[in-house]
């Protein structure tokens, strides 16, 4: 086995003390030794310039340098080689004081044997060994705290600094050694920065907490750790403190809290938010599904997380879908409406915006969609439009029934006066004047029907149980309608009772029905039920023509052919009609909505193509008690009175008077207000009644009336007119008048107006 090798270089002056130490080493057996000497300080220079020495073995007396030079000389060229100082009994403090110079070990000339020698040798060169672990530590250490935060102290148990190091500047002690905290902080931070450190002395337990320090008016953050310092014996002496500035963490956890904080409040508008918010990827599949979404769609975001909006949304993929992704995708956002389908299966629609997200880069990554339901907007919408379009239609229709009752009152009154005046006519021509009576009759109520829906017809109103009116219906259905046609008539005892027009209602049950029938044609189920309804403010809301109150309810159900979507909001127009030519009018639930409307109430149509169509009728229920019905009177003759006729149709001028003279009536006539005014307060004392129409050029019947009134308060007045609003019948009784014939009229209802005219004068 090869001994260890160590190379020595030996600076003696003396050739004897070199030859002794040469032999001591070479009886060494535990080591090798290549020694060289050198006997000047000159000569060993040279030597380590040129090699390296595992030791320095240095006598303090040479030629050229004595005593402590030699060994700082030496020292300063190699200071990592381990220098054993050589000398006399007499020169030990000198040694010594070379030890305290840096020397490794000292050796006395005359008492040196070879194992002393190694055994010092040894010794001096794991010391410098030792010592250089130690420097190269301690060199790592300040590595390790330069320009870092870090600032590493220690204090006494008094809390007085006894050292410090701050990374960024090194050691700075003279600024704060023996100094107090109290003596470079400010107070609120001294006292916690004491409370720390004196728990740390009375329990001899570390503690690491975060605390800030504020320093020019800016206060920063460190993470402090204080530890216990001991001595020999264990005793905590004092404290070791490191802290770190965590400052620029503290803002970004600051900054991160802030931005979690926005994030959440963010989230959670999101689910407040009526609207269905949600995010998807380019391949349609779900990420974020907002409480709005749930709330409307039904599907909590768990069940729809990374599913397939599509398959969620739509029964099949409507062609719109598809061009709202290609519109996303090439333009970034996308507006329209969608028709859609809850997790119950119900159709909704939804104003649907698409808006297209990307990364910080503007490549394309998700699509985020806002949807608002619409369903009930759409539906407001539709009854809105609906009904402007029946008003539009009506204020038409009430303008052609005007100028058609103003035509077909002189027919009428023609046709009833032709067989008086032409009694010897044969039996073919008798016939052709009942023909055009009945003609006229007809066409009078075609009119009647326009009326029906443009304004409604007041009629007279009793208070009216519909149970017993549907059992007269039920009856005339038995005997009337196919019996491949089943009737189901199911009306409860207890159905409240309306205000209304018998015939009115029972014409408006049967339209309704014989619908039905039509809608049959191989059979099937007619139903009527009824029920009590009291309707709330939510269903106003969805329901412009409804009002808050209670309702009796007439449902009128078939199983027929349905009425389709694109016709199903015309059906209430006056002469629309799905029937073939000559088999219906196109009045029937125009008629229907009129009188329904005349009631106060509302009719709603539910209805599919091939499964048949409900209509509701809902009538205000009432408490009103029956009126009295005026006797059926029969016109009598007249005794001479004097009639002033007010009429602008010159054919109603001639007709009008041609019935009242005939029955032994005199008239005046007058085609304006003004003349009216001017002959009656001409003729004022011989006038017994004044028939008026209410439209009327130059100054119009309402302001004629109140005229006469001035000028004579008990003037005896029929009002008369093709058309006639409800507003303008109020107007008419605030001026006194009590009677009212409509155009057209026969002359017996105007001999009845005007025999109940006299009757008032008596």
């Amino acid at each position: 086995m090869l001994r260890p090798s160590l190379k020595v270089l030996l600076i003696e002056d003396n050739p004897g003390d070199v030859f002794l130490l040469r032999e001591l080493l070479a009886d060494v057996s535990s080591f090798q030794f290549q020694l060289i000497s050198a006997e000047s300080l000159r000569n060993a220079l040279n030597y380590i310039e040129k090699e390296s020495f595992d030791v320095i073995l240095l006598d303090l007396s040479l030629p050229d340098s004595q005593g402590l030079e030699s060994f700082v000389k030496i020292r300063d060229r190699v200071p990592s080689i381990p220098i054993i100082v050589l000398t006399g009994i007499n020169d030990e403090t000198l040694a010594l004081r070379a030890m305290q110079e840096g020397a490794q070990d000292y050796l006395l000339k005359g008492q040196v044997n070879g194992d002393l020698l190694v055994r010092c040798m040894r010794y001096a060169i794991e010391r410098q060994l030792s010592e250089e672990a130690l420097r190269h530590s301690e060199e790592l250490f300040r590595v390790a705290l330069k320009n870092s935060p870090i600032v590493v102290c220690t204090q006494d148990r008094e809390l007085r600094y006894t050292w410090i190091y701050n990374g960024t500047v090194g050691f700075n002690n003279g600024d704060v050694l023996g100094k107090l905290d109290s003596d470079i902080l400010n107070d609120e931070d001294c006292q916690r920065l004491q409370d720390i450190k004196q728990r740390v002395l009375n329990t001899g337990v570390g503690i690491r907490e975060e605390v800030s320090i504020t320093t020019d008016g800016e206060a920063r953050y460190y993470d402090l750790t204080v530890e216990p310092l001991r001595n020999e014996s264990h005793e905590v002496v004092g404290i070791t403190c490191a802290s770190i500035d965590i400052s620029e963490q503290q803002a970004a956890l600051r900054d991160r809290k802030l931005t979690e904080d926005k994030i959440h409040q963010q989230a959670a508008l999101l689910d407040v938010a009526t609207d269905a918010i949600s995010v998807r990827d380019l391949e349609n599949r779900i990420l974020f599904w907002n409480k709005g979404a749930e709330n409307i769609y039904g599907w909590q975001a768990e069940e729809v997380y990374q599913q397939n909006a599509s398959e969620i949304l739509y029964r099949e993929t409507p062609p719109e879908v598809e061009t709202a992704l290609l519109t996303v995708i090439s333009k970034g956002k996308w507006q329209g409406e969608l028709h859609q389908i809850t997790k119950n299966e119900q159709n909704i629609l939804v104003e649907s915006r698409w808006t297209l997200v990307c990364d910080r880069d503007g490549k394309p990554q998700s699509i985020l969609t806002v949807d608002t339901d619409i369903t009930e907007k759409k539906q407001l919408e539709y009854q809105f439009f609906r009904t402007q379009r029946l008003e539009s239609i009506g204020t038409l229709a009430s303008g052609i029934a005007h100028d058609l009752n103003n035509i077909l009152t002189p027919i009428l009154i023609s046709a009833q006066m032709l067989p008086l005046r032409f009694p010897e006519v044969d039996e073919r021509d008798m016939q052709m004047f009942e023909i055009l009576e009945e003609s006229a009759k007809r066409g009078a109520e075609l009119v009647k029907q326009v009326l029906s829906f443009a304004r409604g017809v007041e009629g007279k109103r009793i208070s009216l149980q519909i149970r017993h009116l549907i059992r007269d219906i039920n009856k005339i259905l038995k005997e009337t309608f196919p019996k491949s046609i089943n009737l189901c008539v199911d009306i409860p005892s207890s159905l409240w009772m309306v205000s209304g027009d018998a015939t009115q209602l029972h014409q408006v049950i049967m339209n309704l029905c014989v619908n039905a029938r039509d809608a049959m044609p191989e059979g099937g189920m007619l139903s009527i039920t009824g029920e009590n309804v009291v309707i709330d403010e939510n269903y106003v809301r969805m329901n412009l023509e409804a009002k808050v109150g209670a309702y009796t309810v007439i449902t009128v159900t078939d199983t027929g052919s349905g009425i389709a979507a694109e016709i199903k909001e015309r059906i209430f127009e006056p002469f629309f009609t799905t029937k073939e030519l000559s088999k219906g009018t196109g009045l029937g639930l125009s008629t229907v909505i009129g009188i329904i409307k005349s009631h106060g109430g509302f009719i709603t149509v539910y209805s599919e193509v091939g499964l048949g169509t409900t209509f509701k009728i809902y009538l205000p229920a009432t408490e009103i008690t029956e009126l009295e019905l005026e006797p059926d009177l029969k016109p009598l003759a007249g005794n001479g009175e004097l009639i002033l006729v007010v009429e602008d149709e010159t054919y109603i001028q001639e007709m009008t008077k041609a019935s009242l003279e005939s029955q032994n009536y005199k008239t005046l006539i007058a085609s304006d207000g003004i003349e009216a005014i001017a002959l009656y307060a001409q003729h004022m004392a011989e006038i017994s009644v004044v028939i008026m129409d209410m439209m009327l050029p130059l100054m119009d019947g309402i302001t004629a009336i109140r005229t006469l009134k001035k000028i004579n308060p008990q003037v005896n007045i029929i009002a008369t007119s093709g058309l006639i609003s409800n507003r303008k019948l109020a107007d008419i009784s605030s001026t006194g008048v009590k009677l009212f014939l409509p155009k057209p009229y026969t002359i017996k209802e105007l001999l009845l107006n005007l025999q109940q005219a006299l009757k008032n004068i008596e």
